[in-house]
């Protein structure tokens, strides 16, 4: 929502510029929507100080599926929500080098211009922007029916309660993140290694409404699942993998960040 509030403005401050004077319309244009995007993200993380529980980002269900293979292999890469969830560890700036280089495939002397940094900079913060965030690319490499199928396997051994299996699905150290954003009850702290992960998850299946189903969905660019109870969206599951089990889970609660989920 923020996005759309964000190209909304832009929308109509672009109204006021003489465009005929702009050498340059799409540098402009990102130079003008990067500077926006900095100015929020500063916001946006004094807020989350105070946020209750684990803040996760919002959801976007897409359809690799029926689209192109570049434009898949991009979504897998770039949109996933572990993907961005590790884009929260950067600064601003960094996160504004990553997204022009990586994402838009700027060169760097125009990533310069936009960001106010040197060329040379911009070069350093993405290297070390790299560095913090990994090898976050394995998971694309995992062909999506081979991905789709474990997930499935994995919430069908919760329904039924069976830990074994979600424990031989897990790694050892995987994590489960719930956000509920203190709105509905939700795991206030991450969950920890595979086997407190097992028990909490076949703990609350147990307890689930008999009217909560759950729908296969393409999350982020990666498999997951949307909770429905009586066709209203109850929660969004998503998931990254580590070779083939998985390492995180993300359950997505708080309302105000499904209100566009359909």
């Amino acid at each position: 929502m923020d996005a759309e509030d964000m190209v909304q403005d832009i929308f109509l401050a672009l109204d006021k510029v003489d465009t005929t004077r702009v050498t340059n319309v799409k540098a402009f244009l990102c130079k003008m929507v990067t500077n926006r995007c900095i100015d929020q993200l500063r916001s946006a993380r004094s807020k989350r100080e105070v946020y209750v529980g684990p803040w996760l980002p919002e959801p976007l269900l897409t359809d690799v599926a029926n689209g192109d293979p570049e434009s898949s292999a991009i979504m897998r890469d770039h949109l996933s929500l572990a993907y961005l969830t590790m884009m929260e560890k950067l600064t601003e700036t960094e996160r504004a080098v990553l997204v022009l280089r990586e994402a838009l495939a700027f060169d760097y002397p125009e990533i310069a211009e936009m960001t106010g940094k040197s060329e040379a900079n911009c070069r350093k913060i993405l290297s070390r922007v790299k560095q913090k965030l990994g090898n976050e690319s394995e998971e694309a490499s995992i062909p999506l029916e081979q991905h789709r199928q474990l997930v499935q396997d994995f919430l069908q051994a919760i329904v039924s309660g069976n830990v074994e299996r979600v424990l031989s699905l897990l790694t050892k150290e995987a994590v489960l993140y719930s956000d509920g954003g203190g709105v509905v009850k939700a795991a206030l702290n991450p969950i920890t290694t595979a086997e407190r992960v097992a028990l909490f998850l076949t703990g609350i299946a147990k307890k689930r409404p008999d009217s909560l189903w759950y729908q296969p969905a393409e999350v982020n660019g990666q498999p997951g699942f949307i909770g429905l109870i009586d066709e209203q969206v109850h929660s969004v599951l998503s998931f990254k993998l580590k070779g083939n089990r998985i390492e995180e889970i993300y359950i997505m609660m708080n309302p105000e960040k499904l209100k566009h989920v359909k």
